[in-house]
């Protein structure tokens, strides 16, 4: 009973935040944390998350419309050492005209900082480079850099990603946007946390969009541990320059022994 009292505070608690604007979102919506496979064991986390009220209008031509398009997204991982983690993206879409896509692939490489056993503070980097279908981006290849700065003690988890991408393609600009993204969660019951989850687009690095031209996604998040199963389960609410106004996602994290 009381997890489900916070869950649906946290969600009433996005509703009525107004919006507009364009902009989608991604096949992986997620904060990173200091979570990682450890050295020899694989992982598989299954990315799913459904545009309840999307864009209906394209970005660019020949994009696949965000309103009612089903992403899942497979990641595969390795546990390289205690501090590095490989992984792999296949992202898949679905459009609301039940039509099936793949949209590219994506490697990434993960980094924790050593750190002892208990400690609270963590921190480390995330490097990305991939591959995109048309259907859903203006660049076919593009580069993430995501930090990763957290707190982590038995009540509460905090993690915060300044993260920075760049397309690659000789058709758009190359330079680094902004976007950064926030996890704040409590634990609420043995094995089950609750939060919100934040992510923003705020244009050029280099050259931040006014406050009122960025775009923000605020989404009530729950992470549970489910006989060896991790889920992460939000709802999601586009304000400011979001086309997505009403997201659902959730995150699976099959166990490896």
């Amino acid at each position: 009973m009381r997890v489900c009292t916070c869950t649906s505070l946290l969600v009433a608690a996005l509703i009525g935040i107004a919006s507009s604007g364009a902009l989608a979102a991604p096949d992986e919506i997620q904060v990173y944390t200091d979570d990682m496979d450890d050295p020899g064991q694989y992982g598989l986390e299954l990315h799913v998350n459904y545009a309840l009220k999307g864009a209906k209008e394209p970005e660019f031509e020949g994009e696949m419309l965000s309103h009612h398009r089903l992403q899942v997204t497979p990641e595969f991982s390795y546990g390289l050492s205690k501090s590095l983690e490989a992984g792999l993206y296949l992202p898949v879409a679905m459009s609301q005209e039940g039509n099936l896509y793949g949209n590219g692939l994506r490697f990434r490489l993960k980094y924790i900082a050593p750190h002892e056993e208990g400690a609270r503070f963590f921190w480390g980097l995330n490097g990305e480079l991939g591959y995109s279908a048309r259907r859903v981006a203006d660049s076919r290849y593009a580069l993430e850099l995501r930090p990763i700065i957290g707190y982590r003690d038995p009540r509460w988890l905090i993690s915060f990603n300044p993260i920075l991408d760049t397309d690659l393609s000789a058709n758009v600009s190359r330079a680094p946007k902004f976007e950064p993204a926030l996890k704040v969660a409590r634990k609420t019951a043995e094995g089950v946390y609750a939060g919100l989850e934040y992510y923003g687009e705020y244009g050029p690095a280099h050259h931040l969009l006014p406050a009122a031209e960025r775009a923000h996604y605020l989404y009530a998040a729950v992470d549970m541990d489910l006989k060896g199963f991790d889920i992460n389960f939000g709802i999601g609410r586009g304000m400011e320059n979001a086309g997505d106004q009403w997201v659902a996602k959730a995150i699976i994290a099959f166990p490896f022994k």
